[in-house]
């Protein structure tokens, strides 16, 4: 069958995309949709991009599905572009994609489902859809609306409302999903969050973290950041800690100090648990880039206003008393980290009503471990830990996971829907998960193991970091 094809606005090539988010603590307080001067409350048709902003979306070809090719439409809808795909068969439930973070680029692109997911949700029957949101940065409201919309959009697409609609998504776009499902709680039956920020602003507040600490071990304190920070003051932050040549599956160069800091770390970012030294061998000199000036634009742009440490404790305290001597920092945006309201960096209160199971590498320090924990004790104080399944994986890359990995999370998740339906809320298939709240159980040399593909460790090249984990027992 033919790709069928809305009209797409301003066209043009594709967005370079950058990996880190700005943290910016400092200047003026900016909440979602006031002083935005590209927020969607504008005159702009809903079928044209925001001003600033373009649109890159390819034609996406279709696929052979049992013996027929699938239906593509894509479009604008919202000031966001779209991609929506229904398989041959369609089995009337649909599925949404959540992307990750995009970088600060204005050239708004979709993405297709990874992992093989695309093929794999098209195979058992299920439609697709995805949103570029509506701006690019850390604007998690976009992502939530824009989502929700398509959901629309794509009924009338498909010629009826699906059955069930599902969510699935990496990274940023956990975090979207996590509000999504507390947004709508009606709209989504069961969600598949990947590498997700579920701990929301807790996220910021280990960026700043991080920064202060090592500038503190390394007696060179510089806050606010100054536009020179990674040129003048990094190096110099680097080398008195002995971190300059540490690198994965090296030799340990770090000074007593230096050890202190990665073991500061590890403990903010889910604490004791396999590989933890070798994340930190990994990451530790891109979280310095994470520390970066407010550059007076809106909060999606400087979601380190919301970042605070005032009540942190911090351990080890040896062989500097760090939380004697750290610099203390309050948020500089407090109306926005403290609201209920749906800003562009929103709050996840834990209220999931539906079935969620999630993805997270251990040594993901990108967006770490520990988001899953705040995301299982918010659950556990709303009583809703019975719809939580989470999976420890054996990587320290970000978002570094197998397609049998993800297709395993994505069929049980399915099932346990489904059993939902046929059983209601009792006797349910409910899918096995790893605790992430024991610390005995997390610092477990085989923790991970039971959901994390054996294949991986043959594959360095797709999959760089698995060999910096043991072999899981056979």
């Amino acid at each position: 069958m033919k790709t069928v094809r809305r009209p797409l606005a301003a066209l043009c090539g594709t967005v370079a995309l950058t990996a880190s988010l700005t943290l910016a603590p400092g200047g003026p307080a900016a909440v979602a949709d006031r002083s935005d001067p590209v927020a969607p409350a504008t005159a702009v048709p809903d079928d044209q991009p925001l001003p600033g902003y373009t649109i890159s979306n390819p034609p996406l070809a279709p696929l052979q599905v049992g013996g027929g090719t699938t239906r593509v439409f894509q479009g604008v809808t919202q000031h966001a572009a779209y991609d929506v795909e229904v398989p041959p068969r369609w089995n009337g439930e649909l599925v949404m994609w959540a992307h990750g973070y995009r970088g600060t680029g204005k050239v708004l692109t979709v993405d297709a489902p990874g992992y093989g997911l695309r093929q794999r949700f098209l195979d058992e029957g299920y439609a697709w859809a995805a949103s570029s949101y509506a701006t690019n940065d850390y604007n998690v409201a976009t992502g939530v609306t824009t989502t929700r919309g398509l959901v629309d959009e794509a009924a009338d697409l498909l010629g009826r409302r699906p059955s069930r609609t599902y969510l699935a998504g990496v990274s940023m776009g956990g975090h979207v999903i996590g509000r999504s499902l507390e947004q709508y709680p009606s709209t989504y039956a069961g969600a598949l969050p990947m590498c997700g920020v579920l701990g929301d602003q807790e996220l910021f507040d280990y960026f700043l973290s991080y920064n202060l600490l090592a500038q503190d071990l390394a007696d060179r304190e510089t806050y606010p950041p100054p536009a020179d920070y990674l040129t003048d003051d990094v190096p110099v932050i680097q080398q008195r800690l002995g971190l300059t040549g540490l690198k994965p599956g090296g030799p340990d160069t770090t000074n007593e100090v230096g050890a202190q800091l990665r073991d500061l770390t590890t403990d903010l970012t889910g604490g004791e648990r396999p590989g933890a030294d070798q994340a930190f061998s990994v990451w530790k000199d891109f979280l310095f880039t994470l520390y970066t000036p407010d550059n007076g634009g809106p909060l999606r742009e400087n979601a380190g206003r919301l970042a605070q440490n005032l009540d942190t404790v911090y351990s080890p305290a040896t062989p500097v008393d760090v939380n004697a001597s750290v610099r203390r920092v309050a948020p500089t945006d407090k109306r926005s980290r403290r609201t209920h309201s749906l800003t562009e960096v929103p709050r996840i209160e834990g209220r999931p009503q539906v079935p969620t199971l999630t993805l997270h590498g251990l040594g993901d320090l990108f967006v770490p471990f520990s988001m899953e924990q705040a995301y299982a004790r918010e659950v556990g104080r709303h009583h809703r830990s019975g719809l939580l399944v989470q999976r420890a994986i054996r990587a320290a890359g970000h978002c570094e996971f197998t397609p049998t990995e993800v297709g395993r999370a994505w069929d049980d998740l399915t099932a346990w829907v489904e059993s939902r339906r046929t059983h209601g809320h009792g006797a349910v298939a409910r899918p096995a998960g790893d605790d992430v709240l024991d610390p005995a159980v997390v610092a477990s040399p085989t923790y991970g193991c039971t959901f994390t593909d054996p294949t991986g460790y043959q594959q360095p090249q797709s999959f760089p970091t698995r060999r910096l984990y043991a072999p899981c027992p056979s």
